[in-house]
């Protein structure tokens, strides 16, 4: 077992810099805020940033402090930057980049020349909108290091293009620099920590900047920064440490950057102890520090002091219902976290309305949008893979009549046509205007995959929620109502294998009794069927539908969402939003289904264990690139299977790490 787990990324030589613009990095501080850039240094994307604060609603997450300008000024007057070879802020030749790598899940950067070697680290302060960059002369004489803070303060989901004042205010408090922001957001405060450092006052706002991947997808791609002037000081072998906060100066000045830094490293190592075994070393232990960006304290709801809740993804997802349950194993369960699964199953519970788990919870909002047909039946899922792993009798029982409750109203019929159909008792959901299941792409007016009718998966996973309910009915002595439960199970069952097996392809039909009758796509979504703790489809039928799946769906890194053979199907998931939406779950591959691929695989060939992991090798090659350490949302649906979306995807990660778990 490796107790540090590192990931070194090999720098190219500076002709060949491109891996070092597409591949990222990201630090989270457990509120929702988050640092990313790219290992070159260049900002590709409006979410790239120094600090981006989690700020209590209806402001949500914004971008307090976008770059920090570093220069090295040598005793011949030479000047030399750190990042790329024309930074905003720069007047000086580059400092070469020598080498990255992440310790502990936290990136480390090394610059240098024959004349000097420098390290530099980025880290945040959990549970606080304060970030800290440290920097460690490794060879060389001492040099002077100035450093400039750029900054446009905005909405994290705002284009670049948003308008930047002529000026902030400045206050200067010695070498405490606060810069005011504009109303409502807080105002931002830098400090230096080094032997001698003054601040020279010195107003500056670069020319547009271009961001690259907001062009290629689409939007405003450029932009201006502000810096209100430069810090300088003595790097030396004790090193100099920067910090930025959108708290208040007390808190800030209440510990030093190397105290925060090792409070963080204390609390990584624990992580690491909490897991299971198997998930302590190598590419597993990544991902458990990857899996550790996702769970969060939601700040921007007051109410819920106590709340947990997981970020489907970032940089621009919340909190999504569907996304929280299929990860909650993975990224809670397999990590030793069983306090916080404890805590989200109870948030979501708290806030289930008509029978409906919230499909996600806005960014700045307070309230949950319900239009999701499957979330609340992940929710059973997920609560079944939690009792299992805490034996949980009391939260059990105190989420009896909620889960009761859900029953009856998905029995009776609730909001956006979410119901069983009398006729079979196969459930079946559609609104016109929604997009109710996972495959939920909407541009505009256009529902790009409705699916509405009686879905595979829905009914999949209605099936395994009854029989979860029999048995915990059950289990608790409450017994009222077990013996009708486990009739509409068995009702389900058999009309699931009379609706959906599709003799004319020997696969399941995608939708059934949909708008356009029985739609007969090649889909992962039928892997359910077998895959879920209360499989719905005969045993009979499991080795069929897996070899379909190997045949036409998998890839190295997930599940195509759509054969290659279907002529809706779109190789690729680039261009601008409406393009990328017409191909989301049109071929593009989700790194997610590998979990269900691996659950089905080990059910139909438990003895060939080595064979199903070699399946997940792509994926773990997946994290030296893109955002190093971490797994991307999708992929390009052919090779080379660019990664695409959202660069670190909870579901993504949460899946990965599980099936590494129970194959190893």
């Amino acid at each position: 077992m490796n107790p540090d787990p590192a990931r070194i990324v090999a720098v190219p030589p500076a002709a060949q810099t491109d891996s070092l613009v597409t591949r990222e990095w990201l630090v989270t501080n457990g509120l929702g805020g988050y640092a990313s850039g790219t290992v070159g240094g260049m900002p590709t994307r409006r979410y790239h940033g120094v600090l981006i604060a989690a700020l209590p609603n209806p402001l949500g997450r914004a971008m307090m402090l976008n770059y920090v300008g570093e220069q090295v000024r040598f005793r011949d007057g030479s000047r030399a930057d750190l990042g790329w070879p024309e930074p905003p802020f720069g007047t000086g030749a580059p400092l070469p980049l020598i080498g990255f790598r992440l310790e502990l899940g936290l990136p480390v950067w090394t610059f240098g020349d024959d004349r000097v070697r420098i390290e530099r680290r980025l880290f945040l302060a959990h549970l606080h909108n304060t970030v800290a960059v440290t920097y460690r002369l490794l060879a060389g004489d001492p040099v002077r290091l100035e450093l400039r803070p750029g900054l446009h303060f905005r909405g994290h989901d705002d284009f670049v293009s948003t308008e930047l004042p002529a000026a902030y205010e400045v206050r200067a408090y010695g070498s405490q620099i606060e810069v005011a922001a504009p109303a409502p957001y807080p105002a931002l405060r830098f400090r230096i920590e080094a032997p001698k450092t003054s601040f020279v006052v010195e107003p500056e706002t670069t020319p547009d900047l271009g961001y690259e991947i907001e062009a290629a997808r689409g939007y405003a791609s450029r932009g201006r920064l502000f810096s209100p002037g430069r810090f300088r000081t003595e790097l030396g072998p004790e090193g100099v440490a920067f910090v930025a906060s959108s708290e208040g100066w007390e808190t800030i000045a209440s510990t030093s950057a190397n105290d925060i830094l090792a409070t963080e490293v204390t609390r990584r190592h624990h992580l690491l102890s909490l897991a299971v075994p198997q998930a302590r070393g190598g590419a597993a232990a990544e991902l458990v520090l990857a899996a550790d960006q996702f769970i969060f304290h939601p700040v921007g709801r007051p109410e819920e002091p106590q709340a947990r809740s997981i970020i489907a993804g970032y940089h621009w997802f919340t909190d999504w219902g569907r996304d929280t349950m299929i990860s909650l194993e993975g990224l809670t369960l397999v990590t030793g976290r069983i306090a916080e699964a404890r805590s989200i199953l109870r948030t979501f519970a708290s806030h289930v309305r008509d029978g409906l788990v919230p499909n996600m919870f806005p960014e700045g909002a307070n309230q949950g949008l319900y239009h999701t047909a499957d979330a609340t039946l992940w929710f059973f899922h997920a609560l079944d893979r939690y009792l299992r792993t805490a034996n949980d009798e009391a939260t059990l029982t105190d989420l009896l009549p909620t889960l009761r409750d859900i029953i009856a109203k998905h029995l009776a019929g609730t909001k956006f046509g979410i119901g069983v159909d009398p006729a079979d008792g196969l459930l079946r959901e559609g609104a016109e205007g929604y997009q109710l299941t996972w495959m939920d792409a909407k541009c505009d007016d256009w529902v790009v995959t409705p699916r509405r009718g009686k879905p595979v998966e829905i009914n999949a996973l209605w099936y395994n929620a009854l029989a979860l309910m029999v048995g915990w009915v059950q289990r608790t002595g409450d017994t009222t109502g077990a013996q009708e439960l486990a009739g509409h199970a068995e009702r389900a069952k058999m009309s699931f294998a009379r609706r959906f097996w599709n003799p004319a392809t020997g696969y399941l039909f995608d939708v059934v009794d949909g708008d356009q009758g029985d739609d007969p796509a090649c889909r992962p979504n039928q892997l359910f069927a077998l895959s879920l703790a209360n499989p719905v489809l005969d045993p009979s039928r499991w080795a069929a539908i897996l070899g379909v799946v190997e045949q036409q769906l998998l890839t190295p890194v997930g599940q195509r969402s759509l054969a290659p053979s279907d002529p809706e199907f779109k190789p690729t998931y680039d261009g601008d939003l409406r393009s990328r939406d017409a191909a989301y779950h049109q071929g593009t591959v989700w790194s997610w289904l590998i979990g269900a691929y691996v659950d089905a695989r080990m059910r139909v060939y438990p003895d060939e264990v080595a064979v199903t992991r070699a399946k997940l090798e792509g994926l773990i090659a997946h994290l030296g690139e893109a955002c190093i350490g971490s797994i991307s949302e999708v992929f390009d649906a052919v090779e080379p299977y660019m990664p695409r979306g959202c660069i670190a995807q909870a579901w993504g990660v949460a899946e990965t790490l599980r099936a590494l778990v129970i194959t190893t």
